[in-house]
């Protein structure tokens, strides 16, 4: 019996490779990276967010370098790399929709919601995202991890333009959710609604996108002036004039997805064709 139970356990080892896990990484804020006690902490956090083993995901860096290319000319800050603490994990295997978890105990203002709102706007529709962090952060640099997870998981760059735009929308979005006291929930509804009907549209306009958004915003109950009306227009109009840029990244994306997801079926038939055989096989010798 236990040369059987050895055999299967093997049998599994030898086919897992072959069906390996696709569409799954996971990137570290250089500052957390270079901790072993922060590191092992957030791949504990992302274990238990995760059924798939965090050693088997692909792994990167997000340095301050890359996250200053991105939002210093956005939000005016230049992070030192002492100050990249943000990690995330995505996993393309799930399908059905974005999925994104915030460990709001670490994670204090940007929310799940919002991540999602950036990633719409790059052309993501699909994925499970995991983000925290060993120590209180803000969350909007965690961006960057973030996008960078989907590249290292798509095995193909996003666009600066595309990233840029994100960048500004989620930044756009906490200063709006500051400004005007409303929760950042329903500060992301009001970006979301008015980024369907844009998208729908195929507005790049900010004049137009404008109206838009005062209407939506009127029909929320949302008060804005007309400065916080042109600055959320200006940056869903950055994002859709990014969406030509994505094209290949977005064909990519759609290619992956639909590997991890097959992948992740064959691999569940295989191990529950073993189990039963297993079964099987344990009744004939518990039998006998």
């Amino acid at each position: 019996m236990k040369k059987l139970a050895l055999g299967l356990i093997l049998l599994i080892m030898i086919i897992s490779p072959i069906y390996g896990v696709s569409g799954f990484a996971i990137t570290y804020g250089e500052t957390t990276y270079t901790n072993a006690d922060w590191k092992n902490s957030m791949n504990t956090y992302f274990q238990s967010k995760t059924s798939k083993n965090v050693s088997d995901a692909t792994s990167k860096v997000v340095t301050a370098s890359e996250v200053n290319a991105i939002s210093m000319n956005i939000t005016g800050r230049t992070y030192p790399s002492s100050q990249i603490f943000s990690c995330a994990m995505v996993d393309l295997s799930y399908s059905q929709g974005i999925n994104v978890v915030v460990d709001s105990s670490k994670i204090t203002v940007v929310t799940p919601k919002m991540y999602a709102n950036a990633l719409k706007s790059t052309g993501i529709n699909n994925g499970y995202v995991v983000v925290s962090s060993p120590i209180s952060a803000s969350g909007e640099a965690a961006l960057a991890g973030v996008l960078e997870s989907y590249e290292v998981a798509v095995g193909a760059p996003i666009p600066d333009q595309a990233k840029k735009a994100a960048t500004e929308e989620l930044y756009t979005e906490t200063q709006i959710v500051n400004q005007t006291g409303q929760s950042p929930d329903k500060i992301a509804d009001l970006f979301s609604k008015a980024m369907d009907q844009v998208q729908n549209q195929n507005l790049q306009d900010p004049a137009q996108i404008k109206v838009i958004v005062i209407n939506i915003a009127n029909s929320m109950n949302i008060n804005l002036s007309d400065q916080q009306a042109q600055q959320i227009a200006n940056s869903l109009a950055n994002s859709q004039q990014a969406q030509s840029s994505l094209t290949d990244f977005k064909n990519k994306l759609q290619s992956v997805t639909t590997q991890a997801t097959q992948s992740g079926g064959i691999i569940e038939q295989i191990m529950n064709y073993l189990q039963s055989i297993f079964n099987y096989l344990s009744s004939l010798v518990s039998g006998q």
